[in-house]
């Protein structure tokens, strides 16, 4: 991805992923609309059980308890860091389901990735007066609780595990977006989260191009 695609400035009014969380209330096929195609492709029982629990991990995406935060830097690394802990979590998940030798490898080189990408954020969060951010979003911890209930009762292939780690990847690729967008981050800070970004979306091509593979 070349540096002219990284955001440069948030659009007018344009919802946040945090905005996007809220409870929205509405009927269940509002929320079931909100499920991602990956999930989609499941059996009709597990689409519709485990896609209104995921919808409901979108609805109360990152719900918690708001530590007062010393600065604006420190308050987008903070968020940031939730989803690219969800990231290592996510990984680490694939690692541990995956039978293929050569999957599980590279699962493995994005699980010590993320978890760079989580010591760099949190020495730039420290540095800037915040404290150490290991949690991950409410959203990620439903999206693994279903992905673990399904798993128990139809198994998991590779295609089905690709699959949620391009929806992972998706959402870390969204969180960094919107952390450049604020413009909140300046200097060698910025530079960080523009260089992990720009390896989250060649990660998020590479998952696609392996998922085109399987049978």
């Amino acid at each position: 991805m070349s540096k002219s695609n990284i955001p440069s400035a948030a659009p007018a009014q344009a919802p946040t992923i945090l905005s996007q969380a809220k409870p929205a209330g509405g009927t269940m096929g509002s929320l079931l609309s909100k499920v991602p195609a990956t999930v989609k492709n499941s059996s009709t029982t597990q689409k519709v059980v485990g896609g209104a629990l995921l919808a409901l991990g979108v609805a109360f995406l990152a719900t918690r308890s708001k530590k007062a935060q010393p600065s604006p830097e420190a308050a987008t690394l903070d968020e940031l860091l939730y989803f690219v802990n969800d990231r290592i979590a996510g990984y680490e998940r694939a690692v541990a389901e995956s039978q293929d030798t050569e999957l599980r490898g590279y699962y493995k080189q994005l699980v010590s990735q993320s978890q760079q990408f989580s010591t760099d954020l949190n020495t730039y969060l420290t540095r800037e007066g915040g404290e150490r951010e290991e949690s991950t979003t409410l959203k990620g911890k439903i999206y693994r609780a279903w992905m673990d209930a399904q798993a128990a009762v139809t198994g998991r292939d590779e295609k089905t595990i690709l699959g949620a780690n391009i929806f992972g990847e998706e959402w870390a690729l969204k969180a960094y977006k919107e952390a450049l967008a604020d413009q909140t981050l300046t200097g060698a800070l910025r530079q960080a989260v523009e260089r992990q970004y720009r390896l989250s979306q060649k990660t998020y091509d590479r998952l696609q191009k392996l998922v085109e593979k399987q049978a």
